[in-house]
């Protein structure tokens, strides 16, 4: 392969070591649930993200051998054991891959917009388009299967209103101004989201086998449920609904399918995530109280995103970033 004259950039390189360890973590969690799934379609649909994943994973390992790059380690065979029995149900399976495939819509994209060089744009122009497939054929099982739940229906405006009033946004106290499309949309699919890693979170710590491990994810359980509670509070006072949880779709195993390695920085992974979709309600909640307790959502969680940081470094499981240059040490060396 000939070698590109350009050199990365540091997001760019960030971006591909990232997304490396990211897709071999996917490739364990799709292959082990693979195995278990019994519905043909959506075990066809899984087929299908598999081999999008290998894609991924083996164009990430080209760019790498072309940058004389070591690629991480990530995770492999050692972390996940596919003879372990079905610790998911198929709809969980169905609405991880779905849930999973949003996040990597919004983490693609990103890595696209802060890339320069033409074959990485190539690579996450093609990992957007495989991802919006995917989270095309999972919402039309979904929804084939009548197993979606379509967010709250607001009735469409009649004419153009403006606000003329600083009570729409400033109001702490009293009869609050009923919740927007805007606010009531995004409060909805964080629940979503926070509903799959409850469950993934409740599966972790069922099989874990290492007691620091088990800890932590119950710290990341108690903070999931305060923000589901939380937030599913705000829907039902103004009548409308909340998302199904996915708690009973985990099975009574107690053999672990995943290394505790990966259960912890599957749990990582998700907070942090959370934490994004925390920001983006934030800024687009024009109602105070609402913007004031996403921001507390986002606090809560880089306490406990902060607690991931430390154990996974305590257990000799976290890969060093590439990292610049100490350009004093080689100053020093020099003189």
């Amino acid at each position: 392969m000939k070698k590109n004259t350009d050199r990365l950039t540091s997001p760019e390189i960030a971006n591909l070591w990232t997304h490396y360890i990211r897709e071999t973590m996917g490739i364990c969690v799709i292959k082990y649930m693979l195995r278990t799934i019994q519905d043909s379609e959506i075990k066809n649909f899984f087929q299908t993200a598999h081999k999008l994943g290998q894609t991924h994973l083996n164009k990430l390992n080209e760019l790498f051998i072309q940058e004389d790059f070591p690629a991480p380690k990530g995770f492999n065979e050692e972390d996940v054991n596919l003879g372990a029995p079905p610790l998911f149900t198929d709809l969980f399976c169905l609405n991880y891959i779905h849930t999973m495939s949003m996040h990597a819509a919004q983490s693609y994209s990103l890595a696209f917009t802060l890339s320069i060089r033409q074959d990485i744009r190539d690579f996450y122009y093609q990992c957007n388009i495989n991802t919006m497939n995917l989270y095309n054929e999972s919402l039309a099982i979904l929804v084939k299967k009548n197993l979606i739940d379509k967010p709250p229906l607001y009735s469409t405006p009649d004419k153009v209103h403006f606000i003329n009033n600083f009570d729409y946004v400033t109001d702490l106290f009293g009869n609050k101004r009923t919740m927007n499309t805007l606010e009531c949309g995004n409060i909805y699919f964080n629940l979503e989201k926070s509903a799959i890693t409850k469950g993934c979170l409740i599966a972790f710590r069922q099989v874990c086998k290492d007691k620091e491990v088990s800890r932590f994810l119950e710290k990341c359980i108690n903070a999931a449920n305060k923000h589901i509670g939380i937030f599913s509070k705000l829907l039902l006072e103004e009548d409308l609904h909340i998302p199904r949880t996915f708690d009973s779709e985990i099975t009574n195993s107690i053999v672990a399918p995943f290394s505790d390695k990966l259960m912890l920085f599957h749990s990582g992974f998700l907070f942090a995530a959370a934490i994004s979709y925390y920001g983006t309600a934030a800024i687009y909640s024009m109602r105070a109280d609402i913007a004031t307790l996403c921001e507390k959502a986002i606090l809560d969680d880089l306490l406990v995103y902060g607690s991931f940081g430390k154990l996974i470094i305590k257990k000799n499981w976290m890969e060093q970033p590439p990292y610049a240059n100490d350009r004093k040490i080689i100053n020093n060396s020099i003189m």
